[in-house]
């Protein structure tokens, strides 16, 4: 017994004369935790033709080669063209998370009356969660082929367009933003592919480095532009136009910059070539199992679908910044 009382006493925080103090919170539960990248709200999103996901690449136009489309006007001999197609595909991954709801729990708190909302918010954060786990997979999935998938993630953005060979460093003592539109530049100079990158995207240390550098070298403020409801960047002058500068934070770096021997990674892209693929809905779906012996809820969020970064090996480019 007096185990008992001393246990229900360690409960209340204070107890004296005309008082028990006993713990109340505050019905709102403080969550600022990170959930949806930039990158994954902005990628298009196009059903799946099965799986694979299938499509058509055309990798050049059927035009006569400088020398051999002329021809003697008076003897014309017209040289035979082909288009350049090629066949590619995307494999679906599957994203899945259960949650639990157990009937004891939930009845207890609903006498309570405390957490009125607490069953919905998990549901809520349990879809969120898996989106999360999407938008940091849509750059870092270790998938490492489209054609012949090694791993149940996705073939992440990042290790996509490195394999298709764009790639530039910018040295330690190099200027970052001429890095970068001389990358741009190059991209859009293209005689093979009209190429028109829409956006730079880096972790939110290299883009303050940029603007810490157009600064200090050449006095100049950069520009911003919202680019979702509520969020605004910067934008970087380039050959391309004014390309927005996406802070995304799923693009991690390695070392500590300044030391010199820290490599910051940003990426060059054309959104419109980059598609996720998605099976049934784009968004999660959101099933509740049968109950069990236990009487527990189950719910199950799932999500089919897989990420293709179309003309990975012109349409964008990875920048490598050494700091």
């Amino acid at each position: 017994m007096n185990a008992n009382f001393f246990d229900i006493h360690a409960a209340a925080d204070f107890m004296g004369p005309g008082a028990v103090e006993v713990p109340f919170y505050q019905s709102e539960i403080t969550d600022i935790v990170r959930r949806r990248g930039m990158f994954g709200q902005r990628v298009k999103q196009v059903p799946a033709t099965g799986h694979p996901s299938r499509f058509f690449e055309e990798t050049a136009i059927p035009a006569p080669t400088a020398v051999g489309g002329f021809v003697d006007p008076r003897n014309i001999v017209a040289p035979v063209v082909t288009p350049t197609r090629v066949e590619r595909s995307v494999p679906l991954k599957a994203i899945v998370a259960q949650l639990n709801y157990n009937l004891f729990d939930i009845e207890l708190g609903s006498q309570q009356k405390q957490f009125a909302y607490l069953q919905a918010k998990d549901l809520v954060d349990t879809v969120e969660g898996v989106m999360r786990t999407h938008d940091v997979a849509l750059w870092n999935g270790t998938d490492t082929s489209l054609s012949a998938p090694t791993t149940t993630q996705y073939y992440g953005a990042a290790a996509q367009i490195a394999a298709g060979g764009n790639t530039t460093t910018i040295g330690t003592s190099q200027s970052i933003v001429d890095g970068l539109k001389s990358a741009v530049a190059q991209m859009v100079a293209s005689s093979g592919y009209a190429v028109r990158p829409t956006a730079i995207y880096a972790n939110p240390v290299l883009l303050d480095l940029i603007d810490r550098e157009m600064k200090t070298e050449f006095n100049v403020v950069l520009n911003s532009t919202e680019i979702t409801a509520g969020f605004s960047v910067k934008m970087l002058s380039t050959q391309a136009g004014d390309l927005p500068l996406i802070p995304e934070w799923a693009l991690s770096y390695t070392g500590t910059p300044g030391s010199g021997s820290a490599v910051l990674p940003a990426y060059i892209v054309s959104e419109d070539m980059i598609e996720y693929h998605w099976l049934s809905d784009p968004a999660p779906r959101v099933f509740q199992l049968g109950v069990p012996g236990s009487l527990a809820s189950q719910y199950v969020a799932v999500k089919f679908g897989g990420l293709v970064v179309k003309g990975a090996s012109y349409a964008h480019t990875q920048v490598l910044v050494d700091r």
